[in-house]
C-alpha cells in the first residue's frame, strides 16, 4: 500500500459522521458577559453540506484569524483586528469547514495557561487548537525585531524550557481542545547544519521530555516543521518516528514543493498529517511582506496555486480518507485569502482527482 499513499483516492463516508452532523452553531458556549460580539457569517452555513460529506478526521483551519477583510465570509460585519483577536473565535468556529485554528503568537512569545484558557472557553467541544512552541525554544539564534540574527541561542532545544514554557501552558489552559504541538525550526545557520547529528541528538531529547509531559493516553500530536531543505531525510524520520513525532508538511518558499516532502510523511507511515501552507512559493523565502502587500485586504484569491491545492487534496483523501487525524491550517499568504483556499481545498477533497483541478 505505501507506494500508492496519497495517489490512489480513498472511498469517503456517505453519511455524515455524527460528531460533525451535529451543529456547532447550537453546541457553541455562550459569550461571557461584557465580551464584544462578532457574529458569524450567515453564508458560512452554506458549506455545512459538504462539510458533512468530508472525512471525520479532516480538520481544516486558519493561521491567525483577525481580518476584518473576512467580513461576509467568517463574519458579518466589518470588525476592529483587535475585536476580532480577542472575541472572533467564537464566530469563527461556527464555520461547518473551520474546525481548528492555529494560534502563531505563541511562537513570538510564551502564552500563559490563561490566555489558553481564554481561547478555549470561545470554542466547543468538538474545536482543536494547532499551537506554536515559542522561538526562543525552536531557533538557534537570538533575533532583533527585524528577524536579524544577533547571538546564538543558549536555549535552543532546551527540554525544560519546552516543557515549562510550552507543553504545560498549553495543557493547562487548552485541556481535550489542544491537538497539535507544532515545533517549527526556524532556518539554520552553516554551523548548525553541518553538525546534523548534534542537531538531531539535540532535537531527540527536547522530544522525549515533550511525549513525557504529555499525559500517556492524549491524543494530541507532536509534529516538527523545518525551514531547510537540508533537513530532510532518513536521519530525520528516524528521530521523529523514536519518539512519537510526525513531519509538519510546510508549504513555504524556503522549502521543496509539496511532492518532494511527501516521502518523509510516507517514511512515517501510518501516521496523522499536518500541514501549514503558509506562503505561495512565487514569492520566495522571504516573500512574506510582497504577500501582504499584494494580497490584502485578504478577501479573494489573488495568487491562485493550482498545484499546490490539487497534491494537497490528494494527500489529504489519502490520510484522512485511511481514518488518521488531518489537519490543515492555511495562511492568507498563499492565495490572498485562507477562508477561500480552505473552501476550495474542501470541494477539491470532495470531488475526487477527476475533478479538483477546476475546485
Amino acid at each position: 500500500m505505501q507506494g500508492n499513499l496519497f495517489e490512489e483516492p480513498l472511498s469517503l463516508p456517505t453519511d455524515p459522521p455524527a460528531a460533525v452532523a451535529v451543529s456547532r452553531a447550537d453546541a457553541a458556549p455562550a459569550t461571557r458577559r461584557g465580551a464584544a460580539r462578532v457574529r458569524p457569517a450567515p453564508a458560512g452555513e452554506d458549506w455545512r453540506v459538504l462539510a458533512q460529506r468530508l472525512p471525520a478526521p479532516l480538520r481544516f483551519g486558519v493561521s491567525t484569524w483577525s481580518y476584518p477583510g473576512w467580513d461576509k465570509l467568517v463574519w458579518d460585519g466589518e470588525y476592529a483586528p483587535g475585536v476580532l483577536s480577542r472575541h472572533g473565535l467564537e464566530a469563527y468556529h461556527r464555520h461547518p469547514l473551520l474546525r481548528t485554528v492555529c494560534v502563531d503568537r505563541s511562537f513570538w512569545r510564551p502564552l500563559t495557561a490563561g490566555q489558553y484558557a481564554a481561547h478555549a472557553a470561545q470554542v466547543d467541544d468538538d474545536f482543536r487548537f494547532v499551537v506554536k512552541c515559542p522561538a526562543s525554544v525552536t531557533d538557534a539564534q537570538v533575533r532583533g525585531d527585524e528577524g536579524k540574527a544577533l547571538r546564538p541561542n543558549p536555549d535552543f532545544l532546551d527540554p525544560l524550557l519546552a516543557v515549562e514554557r510550552f507543553v504545560q501552558p498549553a495543557l493547562a489552559g487548552l485541556g481535550a481542545r489542544l491537538g497539535v504541538l507544532v515545533f517549527q525550526l526556524s532556518p539554520l545557520l552553516l554551523g548548525w547544519l553541518g553538525r546534523p547529528t548534534a542537531l538531531l541528538d539535540g532535537l531527540g531529547r527536547m522530544l522525549a521530555a515533550v511525549r513525557q509531559a504529555l499525559p500517556a493516553h492524549a491524543p494530541v500530536i507532536v509534529a516538527v516543521e523545518v525551514r531547510d531543505p537540508e533537513c530532510l531525510g532518513q536521519a530525520l524520520v528516524d528521530t521523529l518516528g523514536a519518539h512519537g513525532a510526525t513531519f509538519c508538511l510546510g508549504l513555504h518558499g524556503r522549502m521543496p514543493p509539496i511532492e518532494e516532502q511527501l516521502p518523509m510523511l510516507r517514511a512515517l507511515w501510518p501516521g496523522p498529517l499536518v500541514c501549514r501552507w503558509t506562503l505561495n512559493r512565487i514569492f520566495g523565502p522571504h516573500g512574506y511582506a510582497d504577500a501582504q502587500k499584494k494580497h490584502g485586504p485578504f478577501d479573494a484569491i489573488v495568487s491562485e496555486d493550482l498545484h499546490t491545492r490539487a497534491v494537497l487534496a490528494r494527500t489529504i483523501r489519502g490520510i484522512a480518507g485511511a481514518g488518521q487525524p488531518a489537519y490543515v491550517i492555511v495562511s492568507n499568504d498563499a492565495e490572498g485569502c485562507a477562508p477561500l483556499s480552505i473552501q476550495k481545498l474542501a470541494l477539491a477533497v470532495d470531488a475526487g482527482p477527476q475533478d479538483e483541478s477546476r475546485a
